[in-house]
């Protein structure tokens, strides 16, 4: 798949809800009228890592999905992009590092945001994919608000158990380096010390698409310090794992610096009804080479989260 080059004409409108104490923004992908009936267009919700805003899942990602009858939302977190912003302190690496840090918010709450989210855009329920952070805050959401998901995505996840899942050496140094001055040669390099092996020049071109993008809706990266918080202070959610019943994919590159793959090998052992697929050479991030295979096992877990739902109904 080739990057998008016209997001001002696909691109839908920004849409404002209140969810308790924040605002959400978000954005919904309608499939062509012509892929699926009115009243047969499954929802699937994306929720995106650490610090990004909904634009990094693409617009082209978006409208695959679309292309195969897939109703699409994806939104900002709280404190991300234009979603309601904290002001809460931002720990320090010290507090980071004596897990001292002071917690504005938790998984908990980002869960019961999502979960608010599909409760309007939605109301029947909705599929849930997330990846990286995205993936905690889906997995607490599968836990917390069963009714409301269908089926369950888990990418570049774990379950809170910090026996699996954790950083290379290799990242944790890098993590301490001096940022670029330019943001977009930053998450360029960010990408190439965290992303998969053979990242394409079309990798490279949509982050100088879109970060541009992302900083025009908002240049405030304190809401970084303080999801980290909430990541920190996560509690281990395998028996709410275990006790979940939606079909569910676990997904995870067998390259990945920042969660290593055993995290998403424990994930897919706490779930029941789950599949999983370890992707070679995959780091943390979506490269475009490996869209196809996500893209069709997102499908795939929405079609068996479709008719769990319809043999629960008779």
């Amino acid at each position: 798949m080739a990057p998008d080059t016209s997001a001002a004409e696909t691109t839908p409108p920004e849409q404002f809800l209140r969810v308790g104490a924040v605002t959400l923004c978000f954005q919904v992908f309608e499939p062509h009228p012509d892929t699926a009936a009115p009243t047969d267009k499954p929802t699937v919700v994306l929720i995106m890592g650490l610090g990004l805003d909904m634009l990094w899942w693409r617009d082209d990602f978006c409208l695959e999905l679309n292309r195969r009858g897939v109703r699409v939302v994806r939104f900002d977190n709280r404190d991300v992009g234009r979603s309601t912003r904290f002001r809460g302190p931002v720990p320090t690496a010290l507090q980071y590092l004596r897990r001292t840090a002071p917690v504005t918010y938790t998984l908990e709450d980002m869960a019961d945001d999502t979960a608010g989210l599909i409760r309007t855009v939605a109301p029947a329920g909705a599929h849930i994919v997330g990846v990286s952070l995205g993936s905690m805050i889906a997995q607490q959401t599968a836990i917390r608000h069963p009714d409301s998901v269908r089926s369950l995505v888990s990418i570049m996840g774990r379950t809170g158990d910090r026996r699996h899942g954790k950083s290379s050496k290799r990242y944790l140094l890098a993590a301490l380096r001096i940022p670029k001055p330019d943001p977009v040669e930053d998450m360029i390099a960010a990408f190439e010390r965290i992303g998969s092996l053979g990242r394409t020049e079309a990798d490279t071109d949509d982050v100088r698409e879109i970060m541009p993008r992302s900083l025009a809706r908002s240049t405030d990266e304190s809401g970084s310090g303080r999801q980290i918080a909430a990541i920190f202070a996560e509690t281990d959610r395998t028996p709410g794992l275990q006790a979940s019943t939606m079909p569910a994919l676990v997904i995870h590159g067998d390259r990945d610096p920042v969660i290593a793959h055993s995290g998403g090998e424990a994930t897919a052992r706490a779930l029941p009804d789950a599949e999983l697929m370890i992707v070679d050479e995959m780091g943390h991030d979506l490269a475009r080479r490996f869209w196809p295979e996500i893209i069709d096992g997102i499908e795939r877990t929405v079609r068996r989260g479709e008719s769990a739902e319809s043999r629960a109904s008779r």
